[in-house]
């Protein structure tokens, strides 16, 4: 059983990132972080603080928020649980930069602030802190921004320093690490709707501070725009991006049948669909805008693609009741100039014959040869990202 919280001081010294090559953390003019939230504590939260500005989270309007100690915020209350709950969670809307059992109560640890760059822009930063119990032998230093965008869209920003430890040892963790591991994303608190970041509950969440889903971005940034209260995936407006790494893109998110997704890889002039695990593709809705605006469709023979249809952009095209795990696009006019560092060249939405968790690669061909190919340059690599949105009636 956890030991209950003891009250501290509240002057406390600034503990300065010390992890090279990673995303710095913002601070505000004079180089703070802003106003100290809570005194060293365990498990923890703020008063209700208010919002410069109204955001509008998967449908609800929230101008003010909670800190909490243990490495989110949330809307309609505090949060004191230490043990990450994987979403998505009832009643709880939450922005989870990195929940776990932080502990700023040793004497190496920092602590928690919330500062104002400006009008548009709120920082919370767990500055290089601790782990339950009392323990400074690793620290995370970590930040969420929130950014208006106006009519209640904005932007949500994870800023990874340094990450050292996954695990309080109240969660089963030893040495910082193993156990419940912690929990990166955010959940719209309906049991529904939420979005995880690669490698939660594993001990690759260490990973999301070396790399990145912002194009060009450096190692530790995650940026998510919320447009009209939904998450990235719900519309070729605002589709799901890629992590890049090595080259290549992974995704990896939850479903429901007949639910459509939009995913925006970078590519050149075709790319290969194959799901790892978890329900077949059923259907796939392509630009319409593109070149003559013409797809060639390939299917996977277990030795080769092989063609299966012409397909018109704009228009869902159905693989039946089944759907299937694997298949091609091919037509991509090399003329269409289409840049790979463009991260919105190509919009893509897929639904799938089932519910459940989907591991789905996605892999550009840069470069024009016959089809069926036995060498195709191309990316290949490993990322996801977690995700549900709203249901897409059936048909």
């Amino acid at each position: 059983m956890k030991r209950p919280f003891l009250a501290g001081i509240l002057t406390l010294p600034l503990l300065l990132p010390m992890t090279a090559n990673a995303v710095p953390l913002l601070t505000l003019a004079d180089d703070s972080f802003g106003d100290l939230v809570m005194a060293p504590n365990d498990d923890q939260s703020s008063s209700m603080l208010d919002l410069p500005f109204s955001i509008n989270f998967y449908g609800n309007s929230y101008n003010s928020f909670y800190v909490n100690n243990n490495g989110n915020v949330t809307f309609n209350g505090e949060l004191s649980g230490y043990t990450p709950e994987r979403f998505p969670i009832s009643s709880r809307p939450m922005i989870a930069p990195y929940w776990a059992d932080v502990d700023t109560r040793c004497s190496g640890c920092g602590s928690v602030y919330v500062g104002a760059l400006n009008a548009d822009t709120t920082i919370v930063t767990w500055n290089n802190v601790g782990y339950f119990s009392r323990h400074d032998d690793k620290l995370n230093n970590f930040q969420l921004a929130l950014r208006n965008k106006s009519n209640g869209n904005f932007d949500v920003e994870f800023r990874y320093d340094r990450l050292e430890w996954t695990t309080g040892d109240a969660s089963d963790g030893v040495n910082g690490l193993g156990g419940i591991r912690a929990q990166a994303g955010f959940d719209a608190g309906d049991n529904r709707n939420f979005f995880v970041l690669p490698g939660s509950f594993t001990d690759n969440i260490l990973n999301i501070a070396n790399t990145s889903n912002v194009v060009n971005g450096d190692p530790g940034l995650w940026s998510f725009s919320i447009v009209s209260g939904v998450t990235p995936g719900a519309s070729p407006e605002n589709p799901l991006m890629p992590v890049v790494a090595d080259g290549s893109f992974v995704f990896d998110f939850n479903i429901q049948e007949n639910q459509q997704i939009f995913i925006d890889p970078e590519i050149a002039i075709g790319y290969d669909y194959e799901v790892l695990s978890g329900p077949n593709i059923a259907s796939v809705l392509l630009p319409e805008n593109l070149g003559d605006g013409m797809y060639d469709i390939y299917l996977w023979d277990s030795l080769q693609y092989v063609f299966l249809t012409s397909i018109t952009g704009g228009t869902e095209y159905s693989f039946g009741p089944d759907g299937v795990s694997r298949f091609r696009v091919a037509g991509i006019e090399a003329d269409a100039g289409l840049d790979p560092n463009n991260p919105n060249a190509f919009v893509t939405g897929l639904t799938f014959a089932g519910s459940g968790t989907v591991n789905l690669t996605q892999t550009p061909i840069v470069s024009q040869v016959p089809l069926p190919a036995a060498a195709l340059f191309m990316f290949s690599g490993l990322l996801g990202i977690g995700v549900t949105k709203r249901f897409r009636p059936n048909r």
